[in-house]
């Protein structure tokens, strides 16, 4: 993935979110990256040398600083405790385009199993890897997320199926691109 070159990585990606659009987009990362590590099982550490690889390490420079950048999320248990700035927000848009180009053929492959279970009619939990991953994500959201908003189950599979198919397209070039305007464009 080709990344800018400026001193500030982070800038180049566009429009200003204003800060009433900073809550959504804090959700909305946050359900990038738990949708990442439902299919690929990437972790902080993962997360934290990509930052560097990235050139946003100062901005997520150990486990404890990426937490709370995830516990910023308004839809995560004990959120709140940090507020995302813009900056951080981008840095995080950063981190999950470049891992998702990472894990490209797994999301791809993921993908095309479920284009092929569609077209069969078959449903998405009976397919090895898409079922892993939608028990992955189900897991995760319900031990990570407030239980109040939990959507009932048919919802959940419908958001973490979206999540993958957005998933292909910031795996491709330009996806952290791709992913901020998408992100501007859902919190408005």
């Amino acid at each position: 993935m080709e990344f800018q070159s400026s001193s500030n990585p982070v800038s180049n990606l566009g429009e200003t979110p204003s800060p009433e659009q900073l809550d959504s987009i804090k959700a909305q990362l946050d359900l990038v990256l738990l949708a990442l590590e439902s299919l690929t099982g990437v972790g902080s550490e993962a997360m934290l040398e990509v930052a560097k690889q990235t050139g946003v390490e100062a901005l997520m420079s150990d486990r404890v600083t990426l937490w709370r950048l995830r516990q910023a999320s308004p839809l995560r248990k004990g959120q709140g405790r940090k507020k995302l700035d813009v900056d951080e927000a981008r840095g995080l848009v950063l981190v999950s385009a470049y891992l998702a180009q990472q894990h490209q053929q797994k999301i791809r492959q993921a993908v095309t199993l479920l284009e092929e279970a569609t077209a069969r009619k078959k449903p998405p939990h009976r397919v090895a890897l898409l079922g892993d991953y939608l028990d992955a994500f189900s897991n995760f959201y319900e031990d990570r997320m407030i239980s109040d908003n939990a959507p009932i189950p048919e919802s959940l599979r419908d958001l973490a199926l979206k999540l993958l198919i957005d998933l292909l397209f910031y795996s491709q070039s330009g996806g952290e691109r791709r992913l901020w305007l998408a992100l501007l464009e859902r919190s408005r």
